[in-house]
């Protein structure tokens, strides 16, 4: 192995450190038949070469209002992982006139990159997001972490954004990483009250139908990917949340129920508290109500098990 000037630094620190070690232990007398220290460097090495298959990427996609952040922090509970909260790179949000251009965002690059959007291809922000992911997966990796990337799909098919025009975030993970996926969902009726009830009325014509059009689209674009109910998660949680881990690799850990009360991340915008049961339906507004005989919002309840 052909070492860089700065890694022959590194092993001659590392070899002088164990040199002192070593003089310290043969000073104790009840240690003489003791073995000497390997080389620190050649362990070093070891362990790089004994490393197991590289983590997979792992990664939860659903719409805004269906219960996503309270399954995401069941998984953030998790031993030993790490989740990144609603990433899209290539989100408009923040490009919005009520954020402006000035706004200190010091660690964005990608939101640099998109404010520089009629310089910078699109293609160069997926690029360096998937440059960061693998690097941060890897890193984790090695120190015994698992990354999990909850997405924000909202941004791609709830707002005025052709989502057919642009890739989704888990179509830009799979050409980087080895990826395991899943989908979370809830009745669409209580979802899109939901965003009615937030102001979230973020695409036009805000119709049930048009809504059901949406969420459609999304899971067409995410057909091969396992479905959760968030229905089926609170009747029974630690049997879903054993399923989640399932689908995406990570061990189960029944105590993480009980520790998402110490867990914050973004986009808790529903009902709070750490209690997991089933709660019932808010009152459905009548001009909502009156949409429920739609076709695709019949087709997207039909397609997801849900009485309309």
């Amino acid at each position: 192995m052909t070492l860089t000037p700065s890694a022959r630094s590194v092993a001659a620190d590392l070899e002088a450190a164990l040199d002192l070690l070593a003089d310290y232990r043969g000073r104790d007398d009840g240690d003489a038949g003791a073995e000497p220290l390997p080389s620190l460097l050649a362990q070093c090495v070891a362990m790089r070469d004994g490393f197991p298959e590289p983590q997979p990427m792992r990664s939860i996609h659903h719409f805004a209002c269906t219960g996503g952040t309270l399954l995401s922090r069941c998984v953030a509970a998790l031993p030993n992982t790490v989740l990144l909260s609603e990433i899209d790179p290539l989100s408009r949000a923040k490009l919005e006139p009520t954020y402006p251009k000035t706004e200190f965002a010091p660690h964005d690059i990608l939101l640099h990159l998109l404010r520089a959007d009629h310089r910078v291809d699109q293609a160069v922000v997926v690029e360096a997001f998937q440059a960061a992911i693998t690097t941060t997966l890897t890193a984790l990796a090695r120190r015994g972490q698992r990354l999990v990337l909850r997405d924000h799909p909202h941004s791609q098919f709830c707002t005025g954004v052709d989502a057919a025009s642009r890739q989704t975030v888990h179509e830009m993970l799979v050409q980087c990483c080895r990826v395991k996926a899943l989908v979370t969902v809830r009745h669409p009726l209580d979802s899109f009250a939901s965003l009615d009830a937030l102001g979230w009325r973020q695409f036009s014509p805000f119709t049930l139908e048009a809504y059901g059009q949406r969420y459609l689209a999304f899971l067409t674009r995410h057909a091969s990917l396992p479905v959760l109910r968030y229905e089926d998660f609170v009747a029974e949680p630690q049997a879903g949340l054993e399923r989640i881990c399932g689908h995406l690799d990570l061990p189960y850990e029944p105590l993480s129920i009980d520790l998402i009360g110490a867990v914050a991340i973004s986009g808790d915008s529903g009902r709070s508290g750490s209690n997991i049961t089933p709660r019932p339906r808010r009152a459905v507004p009548p001009a909502i109500e009156a949409q429920r005989g739609d076709p695709a919002y019949l087709r997207l309840c039909a397609q997801l098990g849900y009485d309309p």
